[in-house]
């Protein structure tokens, strides 16, 4: 499944954070891409202009799921199922390109948000599968960049466009329309605590603060983890520098995360939250945060990166937790 939220602190930087849920071993890692790349996609070939970093995985050529480019792009997809409208073939004016390989695309050719608006123009996504798992996967993607600028790409049809998301946050199926839509549902929660009436002479006592949160739902379906994401989004206090505001996401995403075993498929296989990734769009750094390490790891995009490299690095993740002994 997955969620993932835009962020921006008080200082103006911009932040895009998400969950991977996923019950098949994905095995990604942290990979940086360099510029100028031909890249032997599933449904044909395709060139990259610019660097990237995220998180990606090496098999018959490199995949990305997420991350963010040397511009302060960045970019993630999420499961989509039963709503995406792929094609069988690309029009002789527009590139044909497998779903999993649209984030590679995006970051690689993409400056911003408004320039990726006029480039998903000239693409069109086929109905390709990918062989680490036999199926064409259902995905949908939200990109952000350095203003703040985010939209959704959901390939419902063969006219594909970006969607405006104003409240930076994307989950999974139904379309960002309905969610958003969902959201007047709950739209008279707030942070704060909700006086008690008396009942026929009954003083009742309270429950606490946050009873005018009463109702907000706790579950795992991806309506759910949108609406929570968003409520806890709007109502978390700001922060002001990079080390707060990543440690802010890391407990805006808890909401979401999906320990092994809680959520169970029909064939009884757990999704559950594989890793979590942070991307700072403003200052170009990539992080991820695996299953069994909550340490975040992360890669800065650097000038000497970008101008000296031209072969893809990869970047083992530390498995192993990390306690910290006091005494």
């Amino acid at each position: 499944m997955c969620t993932s939220l835009t962020y921006e602190n008080s200082r103006g930087d911009q932040f895009l954070a998400r969950t991977m849920d996923f019950a098949f071993e994905l095995g990604g890692q942290p990979i940086f891409m360099p510029r100028n790349q031909t890249i032997k996609g599933d449904a044909g070939e395709f060139s990259t202009k610019y660097g990237f970093i995220g998180a990606g995985r090496n098999l018959s050529h490199y995949m990305f799921v997420d991350g963010v480019n040397e511009f302060g792009l960045g970019a993630a997809a999420l499961y989509f199922p039963e709503y995406v409208a792929y094609q069988k073939v690309a029009p002789t004016d527009k590139l044909g390109l497998a779903p999993h390989d649209v984030t590679a695309w995006a970051l690689g050719n993409a400056k911003s948000v408004a320039d990726l608006r006029e480039l998903v123009k000239t693409i069109q996504i086929l109905d390709v599968p990918v062989a680490l798992l036999g199926i064409t996967t259902p995905l949908h993607f939200i990109f952000s960049d350095s203003t703040g600028d985010t939209a959704v790409l959901e390939a419902t049809s063969a006219d594909l466009q970006l969607i405006d998301d104003p409240v930076g946050v994307m989950a999974n199926a139904p379309q960002l329309s309905w969610h958003l839509q969902n959201l007047s549902t709950y739209g008279t929660m707030q942070a704060a605590e909700r006086p008690l009436h008396d009942y026929e002479g009954l003083e009742l006592k309270t429950q606490g603060p946050g009873t005018r949160a009463l109702g907000l739902p706790g579950d795992y379906t991806s309506p759910s983890r949108f609406v929570r994401t968003v409520y806890n989004k709007h109502y978390s206090i700001k922060t002001d520098n990079t080390p707060d505001t990543l440690n802010l996401l890391q407990h805006l995403l808890d909401s979401v995360t999906i320990p092994k075993g809680v959520k169970l498929k029909a064939d009884g296989k757990s999704d559950y939250t594989q890793y979590r990734g942070y991307a700072n769009l403003s200052e170009r750094t990539y992080y991820m945060e695996p299953y069994d390490n909550l340490e975040l790891q992360g890669v800065k995009l650097t000038d000497k990166m970008l101008t000296e490299w031209d072969t893809p690095v990869e970047y083992p993740l530390d498995h192993t937790p990390h306690i910290k002994a006091l005494n």
